[in-house]
């Protein structure tokens, strides 16, 4: 992953992992008792400030996306009156929803029948973009399944956004009839934002119907699923106790002026060289070599010492097309891996690796295997 600088600023002051060159370095971050005392104070505000305005612009979005369901409910609900649509229409628009839509999931026609419901428990626009478009939809479907009554549904909504309630805790406050509880009172606390650190904004982060909506869910996906092969593959290496040393994640190498971000990077005390793993939630990409050889030739550039071994590099990906890939590594004389998650090597390492690193099915067996499972990897005997 690379991003664009425009100001690089001094370099003198700034701490790196191994050497520096004037356009390229693996900066590091100096320790806190080192920065101005004042440093925690404003770091505080600025996460505040992000989280605020990360939570203010999802909540517009799912805010757009609950109105755009009541429309689309008040049309079924007018179709049904005038012209007596019934199940199997709305079992087509699904359909056809679909094909002309084919990455967002929120037109089942399960959620299609929610939205009607929706339609008909708020019927006026204002007091929909007031309160029920200010909580998340499946919050809204455990109203429309539990509460009757609009009185009481208007305070389970006002009492979500005040205490970030995630779905279940709203449900279980209905069960628990918390409103008869409470006084059968309305409160006339204004509606804002949940709390930050709220159940609720953390399930709105993840609320897939949303991200389909914005167009933004395949590669907030493939992310996901990037980051919990990094974890999963990180403790793997580590368990296998055969010299791995973790270095990073993540790992901030500034060239030029760009920034680039490595997925794994660690010291293999047997071979002494560094290893750089890179992880993709999609399929084989030329372009990933390339990507992977400039984090090798960084890394002997700026990490390596005199008495080290080339870097290697393992590039694991969700599939691959043989000759692709043959084609790729043809010529390329570091030595790289590439495998896809669940079937076999495409290009071994050289034969000195053997025995010491893990082989790539090995690997792509522990990506195979159950999340959380222990890694029992089988060993070549050297």
């Amino acid at each position: 992953m690379a991003g664009m600088r425009k100001d690089r600023g001094k370099q003198d002051d700034r701490r790196a992992l191994g050497r520096q060159r004037e356009e390229a370095m693996f900066p590091v971050a100096p320790p806190r008792a080192s920065l101005p005392r004042d440093y925690g104070i404003v770091l505080d505000e600025v996460k505040r400030r992000i989280q605020q305005e990360r939570l203010r612009v999802v909540m517009a979005a799912n805010s757009a996306m609950t109105l755009l369901y009541w429309n689309i409910g008040q049309m079924i609900l007018r179709r049904q009156e005038r012209a007596g649509w019934g199940a199997r229409v709305i079992d087509r628009l699904a359909m056809d929803l679909g094909e002309a839509f084919p990455d967002m999931k929120g037109f089942s026609p399960r959620n299609l029948k929610y939205m009607r419901a929706f339609a008909a428990a708020w019927p006026e626009r204002g007091i929909v973009q007031q309160l029920a478009a200010q909580i998340p939809w499946f919050h809204n479907c455990v109203l429309l399944d539990r509460v009757a009554d609009p009185t009481e549904r208007i305070w389970y909504v006002r009492q979500s956004i005040a205490h970030g309630w995630s779905r279940s805790i709203l449900a279980l406050q209905i069960d628990g009839q918390a409103f008869q509880r409470a006084g059968k009172a309305i409160t006339n606390f204004p509606t804002t934002l949940p709390p930050a650190d709220s159940d609720m904004a953390g399930q709105i982060f993840k609320d897939p119907y949303l991200f389909d909506f914005l167009g933004t869910a395949d590669p907030r996906r493939e992310r996901e699923v990037e980051q919990a092969l990094v974890d999963h593959i990180q403790r793997f290496l580590l368990e296998l106790g055969t010299g791995f040393a973790f270095i990073g994640r993540q790992v901030l190498l500034e060239v030029g002026d760009q920034d680039f971000y490595i997925d794994l990077l660690f010291y293999h005390l047997k071979l002494r060289c560094y290893v750089v793993i890179e992880l993709k939630a999609v399929p084989f990409d030329p372009a990933f070599v390339g990507q992977l050889n400039l984090y090798l030739s960084a890394a002997d550039d700026l990490l390596r010492h005199p008495d080290d071994k080339p870097s290697i590099g393992l590039l694991l990906c969700r599939s691959r097309n043989k000759i692709v890939v043959e084609y790729a590594l043809r010529d390329l004389k570091r030595p790289i891996g590439v495998a896809q998650w669940e079937t076999s090597i495409v290009k071994s390492l050289p034969k000195e690796f053997a025995g010491i690193l893990p082989t790539v099915e090995e690997i792509e067996a522990e990506l195979a295997a159950r999340p959380g499972a222990r890694p029992q990897p089988r060993r070549k005997k050297p």
